[in-house]
């Protein structure tokens, strides 16, 4: 560890262990998050997250194809994040690394464990036509909290898609005139915490994170219930702090679900 992280280690440590940190934040308040719909033309939907400093990407797209065995009637969710080398001087091109894998797995879970989309209106013809779901998730910028930028981008994404209507005639797949909304049944929030020595701190920034010993993503879905768990880093959270978080965490998606889903 160099010695400019252990001074700065040091003095997040320091602040925190007062109730304050470098941006002036509380332990438990959330950066500024602004959310825009309809940012790519040709997708059936998108949205665009800036969480402080970062910036997340989602687009939508609805396609023909096949169910998977086990789930005949069902149609097919597919998340994957891309992490823009432009985004941080971490990024690199190539296949997708741990840390995009981690993202697009995360964001997947919350929005298929909350069964936020009814992928049993997405089936055309069971067992061999159903309707896919691609969601692309891009990082602009990384200034920290990949995860809770991401997930609420894709479910502004989710909510904002308008599709073609799809109908079997005779065997065949007919595009019908008119849109018509994705099902959309939940509306999951995922809200990301960071421990650094001892305490924990709400939507961690890229120094906070730089620094965490540990990471726990708690994603609720609209009847606040627990829909997706993700630790991340070496150290870990005793049970009074996890259940200490799961209040703070239901109370935070609560409100940040009004930013997406209007009343």
């Amino acid at each position: 560890m160099s010695m400019i992280i252990r001074v700065k280690q040091k003095q997040i440590a320091q602040l925190i262990s007062k109730g304050k940190r470098l941006d002036g934040r509380e332990l438990t308040e959330t950066r500024e998050i602004k959310v825009e719909v309809g940012v790519i033309e040709k997708a059936e939907g998108s949205a665009r997250v800036l969480l402080g400093k970062t910036e997340v990407l989602v687009g939508v797209k609805i396609e023909v194809g096949t169910p998977f065995p086990d789930t005949p009637n069902e149609g097919v969710l597919t998340v994957n994040a891309e992490l823009v080398p432009l985004a941080s001087p971490s990024f690199e091109p190539g296949p997708p690394n741990e840390n995009a894998i981690e993202l697009s797995r995360v964001v997947d879970r919350g929005i298929r464990e909350s069964k936020a989309i009814d992928l049993k209106k997405l089936c055309l013809e069971p067992g061999k036509k159903v309707l896919v779901a691609f969601i692309d998730v891009y990082v602009l910028n990384h200034d920290g909290n990949l995860i809770d930028a991401s997930a609420l981008a894709a479910l502004a994404a989710l909510l904002n898609t308008k599709m073609f209507k799809y109908e079997m005639e005779e065997g065949e797949v007919k595009v019908k005139p008119g849109y018509t909304p994705l099902p959309i049944q939940n509306h999951p929030i995922a809200v990301t915490f960071a421990k650094i020595n001892g305490k924990f701190v709400v939507d961690p920034w890229l120094e906070e994170e730089q620094v965490m010993d540990a990471r726990l993503t708690m994603t609720f879905g609209k009847d606040d219930k627990i829909c997706a768990l993700q630790k991340g880093g070496t150290g870990y959270f005793t049970k009074e702090q996890i259940l200490e978080i799961a209040n703070i965490a239901q109370e935070k998606t609560s409100e940040i679900r009004k930013l997406v889903v209007k009343d």
